[in-house]
């Protein structure tokens, strides 16, 4: 692949600009600052674009750690968007959030730019499951746990929900493991109990946990078997 080829189907602009960069001296491989149109490998290389790293990688997936005041939509109304979270080559080659977390609600939030494992990671029929760490009002009883394992009735659907797994951390915090993503889905699971979320933290999607070294507002790159196992990556 050329040099210019591969900045450009990693988001450094349209070809022309990518062509720029490199005549400009913009681009480094190892040490060597290249002005010129190279073949390269595209596996495995490593460059540097204004001094900034940058890998290969065929589809982006990355996981942020999502601060509270962000939306997930591609075009955020209220407040700034997730993706301003992330550099310019990253949103030029189209990433977009896995699912959505609330503008309140922090934590674990993947993005990608392949449309195959969005719809892995989203589509009711796989029962994805997701971690969240909720702290409530009210403080929470036995009854309400076992409520939210046995199902509650939310307002859009007579089906019941279930958590697939509910753990009381403290009077007023519990791990709660659900596997769709139904619009405010905890909090309304914590409301129809008869208590409210006060503040709700994302520790996991998957297999894919949130990295305790990563502080809000940071990214990182991810490998797909992390999120839904080696064996089921490629499916």
């Amino acid at each position: 692949m050329r040099l210019t080829q591969l900045l450009f189907t990693q988001g450094f602009g349209t070809r022309r600009q990518c062509e720029a960069l490199v005549a400009g001296g913009h681009v480094q491989i190892g040490d060597t600052t290249v002005r010129d149109d190279v073949e390269v490998q595209a596996r495995g290389l490593v460059w540097r674009v204004d001094g900034v790293a940058w890998s290969y990688h065929l589809k982006a997936l990355l996981l942020l750690h999502k601060p509270a005041g962000y939306e997930c939509s591609m075009k955020p109304k209220h407040h700034p968007g997730v993706l301003s979270l992330l550099p310019m080559p990253l949103r030029t080659r189209g990433v977009q959030p896995v699912g959505r977390l609330d503008v309140d609600t922090t934590g674990l939030l993947l993005l990608t730019d392949d449309g195959t494992l969005l719809h892995r990671l989203t589509s009711p029929k796989h029962h994805v499951a997701k971690v969240y760490q909720a702290t409530t009002r009210h403080a929470i009883t036995p009854s309400q746990v076992q409520q939210l394992l046995d199902g509650v009735v939310l307002g859009d659907h007579p089906t019941p929900v279930r958590a697939l797994a509910c753990t009381q951390r403290s009077d007023h915090t519990l791990t709660l493991t659900i596997d769709q993503g139904r619009y405010h889905q905890v909090k309304r699971m914590l409301a129809a109990v008869g208590n409210r979320v006060t503040f709700l933290h994302r520790s996991a999607f998957g297999d894919c946990t949130l990295p305790n070294a990563l502080p809000p507002g940071q990214w990182c790159w991810i490998d797909p078997g992390k999120v839904v196992g080696e064996a089921n990556a490629e499916t």
